[in-house]
């Protein structure tokens, strides 16, 4: 059996590749590892619970709530509500470990789990590992011990956490949104009822879209990832911005009042200033991928901001602002972690805290996010090539340093080995996007002629 645990939990179509049987199972050994691990220590262990709006998202949450109870989990079932909601409220309350069931910015037949430990913090690759292992062995057959009588679980709904979620979001903005029109995505999805409430309760007017979850409709067409509707919203609403969120609601993407795209570089930079200006900003230091564009670099070198850069995926920023305490960091997708308020990226909260800039600094986001010049970025896959030879060929290093020397300063190379298949990722960064499609285009013939 390959490795169960992603990137971001255990995903795949629901009912096919994600079971019953597996959310049961994995729910279980969750339970047995983290208690091992003295994650419980010495009393009832408890679990939150929640899911996206997917239709799927019901049969699995069921199977989750059994599992954890047969184990003497007590579960708080909190409903849908966005991964963040939950990583906070698993933390908030005190609870031993928390489940989401999500795909995120998936099509609708997907779904998935994540764990979070104690806290509300993601699980270490060794605890997944743990998990994965004492799944394999109960699917196998490996007895357990059962509880019975008053051993098992106990699960109840929890309609507060909504409240506390939102709550908690209105006592972390520095200054209200008042005389901001906001125009809201909500992709269908978890946030389609604690995003607009809490933009509203913070003073903004808000227009939303796609806030009609049906449990079939979830990233259809909107969100995050379809940008189109929000930009057309902003425009013909005359909206200060927008927010787009993805369908847990873990990541944000913003539309400007002209209707452009402000990603999740941009977002990163007009909040480092914001912070830096309130002196939260610890160490005058934010972390991003190395995917980051070029211009999001210098300029935060332009602005005196120490940049440090990871491997692609949030959980390496999350990782590196932990280990050195640093307070902010994400991606450009628009996965953003402010650490002192979350455990993990929050759509909803990166969001406020945007509209937040826009409110107190009486700029337009056009104007604040014009502190980065997005420079054009070119990514090209090349198939069906050795990719565990990108750092080793002399061939390709000598194409690299060619392309180097002839982007100079204001230029970028970046070769990315997938972690799952044949393939290479070529990126190149210039300030002429004609000349960022040459030098790409001649990297991937280099990649070709050194890997193939």
């Amino acid at each position: 059996m390959g490795r169960l645990f992603g990137t971001d939990g255990v995903r795949g179509v629901a009912n096919a590749d994600l079971t019953a049987e597996m959310a049961l199972g994995l729910s279980v050994a969750a339970a047995h590892v983290l208690a091992e691990a003295g994650t419980f220590e010495g009393h009832r262990p408890r679990a939150v619970v929640g899911r996206d709006p997917r239709a799927s998202g019901e049969f699995l949450e069921a199977a989750v709530v059994a599992g954890l109870a047969s184990a003497g989990v007590d579960v708080l079932r909190v409903g849908v509500l966005p991964t963040p909601a939950v990583a906070y409220l698993t933390g908030e309350l005190g609870a031993d470990l928390g489940v989401m069931l999500s795909a995120s910015h998936n099509a609708m037949p997907d779904n998935g789990i994540k764990f979070f430990a104690r806290g509300g913090h993601k699980l270490a690759d060794e605890l997944e590992d743990r998990i994965e292992s004492v799944y394999e062995e109960h699917r196998t057959g490996a007895p357990w011990d059962r509880p019975t009588g008053s051993g098992v679980g106990r699960v109840r709904d929890y309609e507060e956490g909504s409240d506390r979620y939102v709550a908690h979001l209105l006592g972390v903005l520095p200054n209200r949104l008042d005389g901001l029109k906001v125009v809201l995505d909500e992709a269908h999805g978890a946030a389609a009822r604690v995003s607009p409430e809490v933009f509203q309760r913070a003073g903004a007017e808000v227009v939303t879209i796609g806030a009609e979850p049906d449990g079939l409709n979830i990233n259809d067409g909107c969100g995050s990832t379809h940008l189109d509707k929000i930009k057309a919203a902003v425009v013909e609403h005359g909206a200060d911005l927008g927010i787009a969120h993805d369908g847990d609601a873990d990541r944000c993407l913003a539309v400007d009042h002209t209707g452009a795209e402000v990603d999740g570089d941009q977002i990163l930079a007009v909040l480092a200033l914001a912070m830096r200006e309130r002196s939260v900003l610890r160490s005058d230091t934010v972390v991003a991928t190395v995917m980051s564009n070029l211009g999001f670099k210098l300029a935060m070198e332009r602005e005196g901001i120490r940049l440090v850069q990871t491997a692609v995926g949030d959980r390496y920023v999350l990782e590196e602002m932990k280990e050195h305490g640093f307070a902010l960091g994400g991606e450009q997708s628009g996965h953003v972690i402010i650490l002192d308020h979350a455990t993990t990226g929050d759509g909803t909260l990166t969001g406020l805290l945007l509209a937040a800039r826009v409110a107190q600094s009486g700029r337009t986001l056009a104007d604040l996010a014009a502190v980065m010049e997005r420079l054009p970025q070119v990514l090209i896959n090349v198939p069906d090539v050795d990719r565990t030879r990108v750092g080793t060929s002399a061939e390709l290093s000598a194409a690299v340093s060619d392309a180097e020397r002839e982007l100079g300063e204001t230029g970028r190379v970046l070769l990315r080995p997938s972690g799952t298949e044949p393939l290479v990722r070529v990126m190149v960064e210039a300030a002429d996007i004609e000349q960022a499609r040459s030098v790409a285009g001649r990297l991937a013939d280099a990649v070709k002629s050194a890997l193939g």
